[in-house]
C-alpha cells in the first residue's frame, strides 16, 4: 500500500502544529483570567483540525475527478449545512431550516450560474467549490440574521402590523418597514466590508493568492470578483428568505399567527 500521501500530510502539519502555541497562549490567558473557556478553546481547535483535515482529503479526491456530479454534491452538502445553521439562528421561525436552505440555494445558485455563464470562473472543482463555499458561508450569515430580525421586529410591533391588516393591508404591505429594516441590518456588514476591503484588512482569498505566489494585481482581480459575488448572493438569499417566511407568520385569513410570536 502506498503511504506517501500520509507522509506528505504529516510533513505538512509541522507548521500548523507549531501554530498551536498561540492557542495555548489563549488557553493560559483564559485560565489566568478565570474565563472558563479553556475546554471550549481546546475543543474548538481540535474540531477545526479534524474537520479541515477531512475536508482536505475530500477536496483532494474531488479535484482528481472529472465528473461534475461531485461538484454538485459538494455544493449541496455545503448548502444543507448552511441552511441548518442559519435555521438554528432563527429557531423561532417555523420551518426555518428549510426556508434558510432554499434561500441560500437560490441566491448562491443564481450567482454561480451567472459567473459561469459569463466565463468569470470555469466550471471545475478547483474554482467552483472554493467560490461556492465563500458565497454559501456569507449567505448563511445574512439569511439567518434576516429571518431572526424580521420575526423579532414583527413581534415588537405587532400592534402596528395588526392595525395595518385591519385596515385592509396585505401581509407584505403591513410588514414592509420590518422587512426593509431586517434586510438593511443583515446586509450592512457585507456592504461595509466591501467599502473597507484592502484599507483595514486583506481578505482571505487575496491573502491566500499572495502567499501562494500570485502577484498582488492578480489577487486584486480575484478579490473584486469575490466581493461582487458575495453582495449578489447575499442580497438574493436574504430577500428570498423574507418571502418564504410570510406564510408561517400569517394565517390564511391574513391575521398574525400569534403562536409564532409567543415564544422568546
Amino acid at each position: 500500500m502506498d503511504w506517501d500521501w500520509l507522509f506528505e500530510f504529516l510533513k505538512g502539519m509541522v507548521k500548523p502544529v507549531a501554530a498551536l502555541s498561540v492557542v495555548l497562549m489563549a488557553v493560559l490567558l483564559s485560565f489566568m483570567q478565570k474565563l472558563g473557556l479553556e475546554k471550549e478553546m481546546i475543543y474548538s481547535i481540535l474540531r477545526a483540525f479534524l474537520q479541515l483535515s477531512v475536508i482536505g482529503f475530500v477536496l483532494q479526491f474531488i479535484f482528481n475527478q472529472e465528473n461534475s456530479g461531485w461538484i454538485v454534491l459538494a455544493y449541496l452538502f455545503m448548502v444543507s449545512v448552511a441552511g441548518y445553521t442559519a435555521g438554528q439562528r432563527a429557531k423561532h421561525v417555523p420551518r426555518g431550516k428549510y426556508v434558510a436552505g432554499i434561500s441560500i440555494l437560490a441566491g448562491t445558485a443564481v450567482t454561480m450560474f451567472l459567473l459561469v455563464i459569463l466565463n468569470v470562473f470555469p466550471f471545475t472543482p478547483r474554482y467552483v467549490i472554493p467560490v461556492a463555499g465563500m458565497m454559501v458561508g456569507n449567505a448563511m450569515t445574512v439569511t439567518g440574521v434576516t429571518m431572526k430580525r424580521l420575526r423579532d421586529d414583527i413581534k415588537i410591533q405587532m400592534n402596528l402590523v395588526e392595525t395595518a391588516l385591519a385596515l385592509g393591508a396585505t401581509p407584505r404591505q403591513a410588514t414592509l418597514e420590518q422587512v426593509k429594516r431586517a434586510l438593511v441590518i443583515a446586509l450592512s456588514p457585507v456592504l461595509d466590508n466591501a467599502k473597507t476591503v484592502g484599507l483595514i484588512s486583506l481578505p482571505g482569498a487575496m491573502t491566500g493568492l499572495i502567499m501562494g505566489g500570485a502577484s498582488p494585481i492578480e489577487a486584486i482581480h480575484l478579490q473584486i470578483v469575490v466581493m461582487n459575488m458575495l453582495i449578489g448572493a447575499s442580497t438574493v438569499s436574504s430577500i428570498m428568505s423574507t418571502y418564504l417566511c410570510w406564510p408561517a407568520f400569517f394565517t390564511k385569513a391574513y391575521q398574525l399567527e400569534t403562536k409564532v410570536f409567543s415564544s422568546d
